[in-house]
């Protein structure tokens, strides 16, 4: 399967970025594609084998669904790897992985 890499430089130390990727508070706030999306709610359990479920919605009410994955790997301050699924009464995954590295430059 293909890879896609995204970069981009935040002129903020890792800990404000960490904790805004994190927090369920801040993911509410960014978590949406375009401005007529929104994420009403975030729970976010960052731990090894912890889950995450994101929602996200149109804010005209027509469409949305919980953006949800499973942490394979957690290493504070440094990186996150989770496995994308879905998740009913435990998590189901799907195959798709991602990891997201926090560096300073």
């Amino acid at each position: 399967m293909a890879s896609i890499t995204v970069t981009t430089i935040i002129d903020k130390p890792i800990a404000d970025v960490r904790n805004a990727w994190t927090q369920p508070e801040h993911i509410t706030q960014w978590n949406f594609a375009s401005d007529d999306w929104c994420c009403p709610t975030a729970t976010n359990d960052v731990t090894e084998g912890g889950v995450f479920v994101w929602r996200m919605e149109a804010k005209d009410g027509s469409f949305g669904f919980d953006f949800t994955g499973q942490y394979d790997v957690v290493e504070p301050m440094s990186k996150l790897a989770y496995t994308m699924g879905e998740f009913k009464d435990y998590f189901v995954p799907a195959g798709r992985k991602a990891q997201v590295l926090f560096e300073k430059i």
